[in-house]
């Protein structure tokens, strides 16, 4: 069934999340007013990459920075540094982390890393979690929005609880902010202060912005310098990373600015979801451009009632359904694609969605 649902919305002519189709377009694009001449960099030096990196750490108000092929390889390389340092090898995040769940244990197997969980899979962790587990830990890793569970943020003043409690505890704070961009909106905080408290920040390009990959690590000059000894290590110290560093400066300089519209969108999406019985979202209001949508498992064949919608109305919901516990799950993440969808085709898809849950 999930075939079904994977080729039903490939062929719709419109997308409710994203940044259109992910393709060739995405460094072909930025591609097109490029001088041919222009000076490209060569293993981590000259213009095109430096000044990208400046400007990236300029803005999040960090001495440094380094760009990264992957935030995989950017965030392992700081939690290392951050051992090595404090000679603990023991570092802390939620137990949906990006580290725990996709990463093959990176950290355990290359690192010889101790990984704790603080607090539950279904939820944000607490100050009150991280004092229960104790200081015998060298970073702690919080991720903003935490992806796991909806893309949930704590509010400012329970962020800052953390950051503090830390900073007092000698414990070193990093920022998975593969999704940094999308909350400025919530917080109503410039990228400097949100990342003022944290000792090195993980930034993506790819997500939310939209460009072919990469990644920018910022900390402080010592830490990023260092930080490219072990990029070297890992092997992403490309001879060029020209073709990531274009795409990720065009596409960032064309949505930066877009970040509250899409965060207002998915506040909008969000109550056409939860308007229908047997159908509820996490959070039920979105704090940035995503969110959790969840199908009861009370309702029969939802695989064949979404894939005969999107056939219908051409309007493409989800390629897929993950099985929770209680539910069936997909996310969604506002980008370009929904301001496309014309409203009256938007309502028709909620209306037929409503009539084939619970008027049948």
């Amino acid at each position: 069934m999930s075939e079904i649902l994977a080729k039903s919305y490939k062929n719709t002519r419109y997308k409710l999340d994203g940044n259109g189709k992910y393709s060739i377009r995405q460094l072909q694009i930025p591609m097109e007013n490029v001088d041919e001449d222009k000076q490209i960099d060569f293993y981590g030096n000259g213009a095109i990459i430096n000044d990208f990196e400046d400007k990236i750490a300029e803005m999040l108000g960090k001495d440094k920075a380094v760009f990264f092929p992957s935030g995989t390889m950017a965030q392992q390389i700081a939690l290392r540094m951050w051992c090595d340092m404090k000679q603990i090898y023991r570092v802390a995040y939620h137990p949906l982390s990006h580290l725990e769940i996709y990463e093959q244990d990176g950290l355990k197997k290359l690192h010889n890393i101790e990984t704790v969980l603080l607090g539950e899979q279904d939820r944000l962790f607490t100050i009150d979690d991280l004092k229960k587990r104790g200081t015998d830990i060298s970073t702690l890793l919080i991720e903003l929005p935490q992806r796991g569970i909806g893309g949930q943020l704590p509010n400012w003043d329970e962020l800052n609880e953390i950051l503090d409690y830390c900073k007092k505890n000698n414990i070193r704070t990093h920022l998975d902010g593969a999704r940094l961009w999308e909350i400025t909106p919530y917080y109503q905080k410039e990228l400097k202060e949100i990342c003022a408290g944290f000792d090195s920040v993980y930034v993506s390009f790819y997500k939310g912005i939209g460009s072919v990959a990469g990644a920018i690590l910022v900390g402080p000059k010592e830490f990023i310098d260092e930080s490219k000894i072990w990029k070297r290590r890992y092997g992403g110290d490309l001879i060029s990373l020209y073709p990531y560093v274009i795409s990720a400066d065009y596409w960032f300089d064309r949505r930066i600015n877009k970040m509250e519209t899409y965060y207002n969108k998915a506040k909008e999406l969000s109550k056409y979801f939860n308007s229908i019985d047997g159908i509820y979202t996490i959070p039920k209001i979105p704090v940035s451009n995503m969110f959790h949508v969840h199908f009861s498992k009370d309702v029969d064949n939802i695989n064949k009632i979404l894939a005969e919608i999107m056939n219908k109305i051409s309007v493409g919901i989800t390629p897929y359904l993950m099985e929770t516990k209680n539910t069936w799950m997909f996310e969604i993440c506002i980008g370009d694609s929904y301001e496309e969808i014309p409203k009256d085709i938007l309502e028709k898809c909620f209306q037929e969605l409503d009539t084939n849950i619970n008027h049948r």
